[in-house]
């Protein structure tokens, strides 16, 4: 247990998330009648520009003053001297360097990208990462190759009047493990899926008619997994969004297909008659032992085969999803799966890092998976991006979680000309995503001044049905002002 006093709000936050990074799983409490039954006690005192506060590891008696002066008195300064000066204290404790600094947003490349658009060199970058954040020189030069190609691929957007939509599917055929989504067996629901497409096509049309004159630059259809609907399903679920929106510049339709047992051939035929040109076939993992354990009801030969179905029905850009730090895996079984998915060749590759969050089943019954091991290394993590760059692609995003496996990140690499577009808006924040459905959460960005405004939906899917004319109210209220 670890006692953590802090005499301003401003910063309490700060110094908590530095303790949950390098103390995972330790209970952090703020009442000081309890801090003798703590191993651990950091307070820190800060004024204007100016920090004072101490760290004793009751443990062993060692104990590390903090005494120290900003360059200057602004939220940044003091924020980015504060977690430095924790993060040299709790790496002496424990003896560990993490890779990301004091970096634990998660958006990391914010900071190059940010620096690029104003024409700043990549010395100065690198310099800014590793002095002001202390990231690792690895990851500073993975942070400035991925900001370089965002920048490069964002280019062309148009911010201001372009838009891109997202489309929830909040089913899928059963619950994976790990998963902290708002997702419904469809077993539950069949009875519901053509109701809720009622719904959320009233919601989409809304959305339309607010948007008349403005063409979106990319449309996402997620979940969930939206290939549990079925080929009429997805026919009327698609031709509503061709009928209600201006596609004629879109550059790129998504469709995530992720679960190899919900596809189909007739449901991959669907697709492709409607020019979807991009979608997603994610194993998480090759090897069938793990794919028992997770809660993923289908086989590896499964997967390979799905996949193989939709390059025979013209799909030329298909992404595969990856986690590293499953449950009871290791190197070698990373390898092999790495081996297995470098054979069917995908156009686009993400490689997760395992983040357990609380509604994840590995954390709600995590006494009964508490025999297996979760193990995610930089060996790991290299390996899959050898792996990416043996197959021809590069990394083009970048985003990171909260409890990842390692204190690594997730990285999407692709093929030139492969890379979703999506991906980055949804993690750079530089253009407006409307979303329809249930749990979807629209996000609308302002250039000046500079900031995000969400719209959220419900979670439930009972809800978004009987609820959806409020949900169609939240955003009148947007675009009325």
């Amino acid at each position: 247990m670890i006692f953590m006093s802090v005499n301003t709000h401003d910063y309490e936050n700060d110094v908590r998330v530095m303790i949950g990074a390098f103390y995972k799983g330790n209970k952090i409490i703020t009442d000081r009648e309890r801090a003798g039954e703590c191993e651990l006690l950091v307070e820190t005192v800060i004024e204007g520009g100016h920090i004072e506060g101490m760290v004793c590891d009751a443990g062993h008696g060692n104990v590390h003053n903090i005494e120290c002066d900003a360059s200057r008195d602004d939220r940044k300064t003091v924020r980015n001297l504060l977690k430095r000066e924790l993060y040299h204290i709790f790496a002496e404790l424990t003896g560990r360097q993490l890779p990301w600094g004091t970096l634990t947003g998660i958006r990391p490349i914010k900071i190059p990208l940010g620096m690029i658009e104003k024409n700043i060199s990549d010395e100065k970058i690198i310099n800014t990462l590793r002095s002001e954040y202390l990231v690792s020189d690895a990851k500073a030069d993975l942070s400035l190759s991925v900001a370089h190609r965002e920048h490069e691929l964002l280019q062309t957007l148009d911010y201001e009047n372009g838009f891109s939509l997202y489309v929830g599917i909040p089913f899928c055929p059963t619950t994976c493990l790990y998963c902290s989504f708002t997702s419904y067996p469809l077993s539950m629901y069949a009875g519901r899926v053509d109701e809720y497409l009622g719904a959320l096509i009233k919601e989409l049309t809304f959305i339309s008619e607010q948007l008349k004159g403005r063409c979106p630059d990319t449309v996402y259809i997620g979940g969930g997994t939206p290939t549990t609907l079925n080929p009429r399903q997805l026919d009327r679920l698609i031709r509503a969004i061709e009928d209600r929106f201006d596609l004629s510049r879109l550059r790129e339709f998504t469709v995530e297909a992720g679960r190899p047992d919900s596809i189909d051939r007739r449901k991959l035929e669907t697709l492709r008659n409607h020019g979807i040109d991009r979608i997603s076939i994610n194993p998480q993992t090759m090897n069938q032992k793990t794919l028992d354990l997770i809660g993923r009801k289908h086989t590896v030969e499964q997967v390979a085969e799905a996949f193989c179905q939709a390059r025979d029905c013209g799909f030329d850009n298909i992404n595969m999803d990856l986690i590293a730090g499953l449950p009871g895996e290791n190197s070698e079984d990373v390898k092999h799966t790495l081996d297995e998915v470098g054979k069917l060749a995908p156009d686009s590759l993400t490689i997760h890092s395992l983040a357990i969050k609380r509604a994840a089943g590995l954390n709600i019954f995590k006494e009964k998976y508490s025999g297996y091991r979760i193990e995610n290394t930089e060996k790991i993590m290299d390996m899959a991006c050898r792996y990416a760059r043996e197959m021809g692609m590069d990394p083009y995003y970048l985003y990171r979680q909260k409890n990842m496996a390692g204190n690594f990140e997730n990285v999407g690499y692709a093929k030139p000309g492969r890379e979703g577009l999506y991906n980055i808006l949804i993690m750079e924040e530089k253009q407006s995503i409307f979303a329809a459905g249930a749990n979807a959460q629209s996000k609308i960005v302002y250039n000046s001044p500079p900031r995000v405004d969400r719209i959220e939906n419900v979670k439930s899917v009972d809800e978004y049905i009987d609820r959806v004319d409020e949900m169609v109210e939240r955003k009148r209220r947007y675009f009325n002002g």
